[in-house]
């Protein structure tokens, strides 16, 4: 996925004269094609991420269009206050391109672990944030991406991860994707999760459970008109996300429900992360399987609020 968006960076950079690119402590060899043909439109940083955001503010007030790349947790946990006040203050075109959401760096701790990232950025006025589940989708995302006004927070996963979107579903920056229609409960996902909702799916089919899946590959502008009549024909509604269940997918998701009148009362769950840093060390599959974010447990959740959703 990562591979997938910086060439796409490089592609728009071929487009767009307007369009540059900073590193920051990243590998040699990164976007090499790039860095050749248009040197003076690439710029790779040390380990300074608030400067790194300072310089992209500047370029961008002054015509750029700039893609900043480094790990998540530094983009958005590090330089917190440069993206919100160099940045979203002034409605910048800067898209900050964070390796590593959720439990990737799962080896390296819970310092290296964007768990609280969206919640991060979906506080900052003007921000938007995309959270794409694969390549493909990455790749078809970003030139939404680039014509968006302001700035963008772009949310990678580990890469190499399984091709599960279809270039035949309509992808609209702003509105969640159906992916899967059923009468009995919707499943949200967003990122990489969209995939264990798909298998999810699939093993609630063998029970004869048929659950829908919306999923939203941006998180913030969120159609919530889109994502109620997405909910309207279901009695339960299941959110799963690699990230802790404040601030993220599942809290969009609580305040549509909240804020919208049913004729008839939704039953609602929140599967993420608990509100605790990750005290396990392993990988990310070894981390998620022991957090409950697996097909197997998310059908558990569906099959539980279906079978208690009653006659309300």
């Amino acid at each position: 996925m990562r591979q997938a968006c910086l060439n796409a960076v490089y592609e728009l950079a071929r487009a767009d004269d307007r369009v540059v690119f900073i590193g920051s402590d990243l590998g040699v060899g990164t976007l090499a094609a790039f860095r050749k043909e248009f040197p003076e439109r690439f710029v790779m940083e040390g380990v300074s991420e608030a400067n790194v955001l300072g310089m992209a503010a500047g370029l961008a007030m002054e015509g750029h269009i700039v893609y900043v790349n480094t790990l998540a947790v530094f983009l958005t946990r590090r330089a917190f206050e440069q993206a919100a006040i160099d940045i979203a203050l002034h409605n910048l075109n800067v898209r900050l391109i964070g390796n590593g959401g959720g439990l990737v760096y799962a080896p390296l701790g819970p310092t290296h672990m964007a768990i609280e990232d969206v919640a991060l950025m979906r506080a900052v006025p003007n921000m938007a944030i995309v959270a794409p589940a694969d390549a493909r989708e990455m790749q078809r995302i970003m030139p939404l991406v680039h014509a968006q006004e302001g700035p963008v927070y772009i949310r990678l996963a580990k890469g190499n991860d399984p091709i599960v979107t279809s270039e035949d579903e309509p992808l609209a920056f702003g509105r969640p994707v159906c992916c899967r229609s059923g009468a009995d409960a919707l499943i949200l996902s967003t990122g990489i999760t969209l995939r264990i909702a798909l298998e999810a799916a699939e093993l609630l089919a063998r029970e004869g459970a048929e659950a829908g899946i919306a999923h939203c590959p941006t998180l913030k502008p969120l159609d919530r008109d889109a994502l109620a009549h997405a909910m309207q024909p279901v009695p339960a509604v299941v959110s799963i996300e690699e990230h802790v269940l404040s601030g993220g997918l599942g809290s969009i998701a609580a305040e549509v429900i909240a804020e919208t009148p049913w004729r008839r009362p939704k039953r609602f769950k929140r599967l993420g992360l608990p509100d605790a840093y990750p005290s396990r060390y392993g990988s990310q599959a070894d981390l998620l399987k022991f957090y409950g974010l697996t097909p197997e447990h998310l059908a558990e959740a569906v099959l539980s609020l279906r079978d208690n959703t009653g006659s309300g």
